[in-house]
């Protein structure tokens, strides 16, 4: 996928705190275990452009029981029983299996407890005979082994077989960030100010560090527990690409979720940390009015809007957001990456120091889930219909991907020259 390329992570600053994962415990059977890297699952189900796998992000709820994914014939012990036979006997001497909470094509996420600290934890359980699964994971644990900073996700430790690698991990049980601002009942600028000084703090350490996300967005923004004091944490980071030495930071693998995408990486050209601020300038216009600022089911329509920075401040909340919050979005939705706004200007800027003092403290809450709500509505209706129609398509498949494929170059090419102009 082209971010396995990215394995050497560059010296870090003196001034940046750096700690390694407290253990990784190796497999000790066979020596000739084909599988040297830990691999991480792939489906997040969120289309990842140009990757071969979506990855996936650990769910912050705990989910149904584990019988509850099993055939519902079979007695309930029985059932979890056979669910935990498939976990190496050095994790369940450990820790306690307790649900599972998700699962992709190549994973399954439990939450679990530690037996003697009864700390709960996530461990995904990912396969390792899918190529695609270990090309994703690779850049995860890369990341994940060398940073610590308060709004990332922890690795704890990671356990290896010849067929299985188990990631104990941070449980984030607060919910996604959007989810949270609906069940709210209120929220300023104020409270925006908040989340995103979070998100800066953590996206500053991981540039600092040489690494970029790639794929910031709401769903990977995760509260870390339910409580009104709860930090927020940077999650999934199976596209993330660590710099290497003299490289000048640049990147050109085309990868990311389609409407958080940065104009650079739609015309191919080398591109840098500065693709994690675009993201972030989506990220505070959702949060500040529950809409995106490019969207359309047309994927060629919605590249053409990114590629021109075409967004607007109208309907609701917006004529009640302060000029200083959006000259914040318009400092990051700025279609040339030199112009755009680094993590620590970002956190500079008077909006967010000044924590949206001389803003309106006007509660936006109710225009914000209203739009988050019907805009999830339209999404799930438009799922259905798409699965309702999967099988009518299914031959069409493979002729719609390469008109796709062949829109993308085209609008790529029509706009490459506009671009650099």
């Amino acid at each position: 996928m082209g971010c396995g390329t990215s394995k050497v992570l560059p010296e870090p600053p003196k001034d940046v705190q750096l700690d390694l994962v407290k253990k990784v415990e190796p497999y000790t059977g066979h020596k000739t275990d084909v599988y040297k890297h830990f691999i991480k699952d792939d489906g997040s189900g969120g289309l990842k452009t140009g990757c071969p796998s979506p990855p996936y992000h650990i769910q912050p709820y705990p989910g149904p029981h584990l019988a509850s994914h099993t055939e519902p014939h079979e007695p309930r012990k029985t059932r979890v029983a056979k669910y935990r036979a498939k976990f190496d006997p050095r994790v369940t001497a450990k820790y306690d299996i307790k649900a599972l909470i998700g699962r992709g094509s190549f994973s399954r996420v439990v939450r679990v407890e530690h037996k003697a600290t009864k700390q709960p934890y996530a461990i995904k359980m990912i396969e390792t005979k899918y190529r695609e699964g270990r090309e994703v994971c690779e850049s995860e644990l890369c990341v994940l082994r060398r940073v610590r900073h308060t709004n990332i996700i922890q690795l704890i430790e990671v356990f290896e077989t010849q067929e299985r690698v188990y990631m104990v991990m941070e449980l984030a049980t607060g919910g996604e960030l959007f989810d949270r601002i609906i069940a709210k009942g209120s929220f300023t600028e104020r409270d925006a100010t908040r989340v995103l000084q979070m998100v800066l703090d953590g996206v500053k350490y991981l540039h600092t560090l040489g690494i970029t996300h790639r794929d910031l967005k709401p769903e990977n923004l995760l509260y870390y527990h339910p409580g009104t004091d709860s930090k927020i944490m940077i999650t999934d980071f199976g596209l993330a690409s660590a710099r290497k030495k003299g490289d000048d930071c640049l990147m050109k693998t085309t990868c990311g979720t389609p409407e958080y995408i940065a104009p650079e990486i739609l015309v191919r050209k080398p591109y840098t940390n500065s693709v994690d601020m675009w993201a972030l300038g989506v990220i505070s216009y959702i949060l500040l009015s529950g809409t995106m600022p490019f969207e359309d089911d047309n994927r060629s329509r919605l590249y053409r809007q990114i590629l021109k920075g075409k967004y607007s401040y109208s309907g609701e909340p917006w004529p009640s957001v302060s000029n200083l919050a959006k000259d914040f979005i318009d400092r990051l939705l700025t279609v040339d990456p030199g112009a755009r706004m680094t993590a620590l200007q970002a956190l500079k800027h008077p909006w967010v120091v000044s924590m949206a003092a001389s803003s309106s403290m006007k509660n936006l809450h109710r225009s914000i889930s209203q739009n988050l709500l019907k805009r999830a509505s339209s999404r799930c209706q438009s799922t259905k219909s798409a699965q309702s129609t999967r099988s009518s398509r299914s031959t069409k498949s493979n002729k719609s991907r390469r008109v796709r494929e062949r829109e993308l170059r085209e609008l790529n090419l029509r706009y490459q020259q506009q671009y650099n102009g």
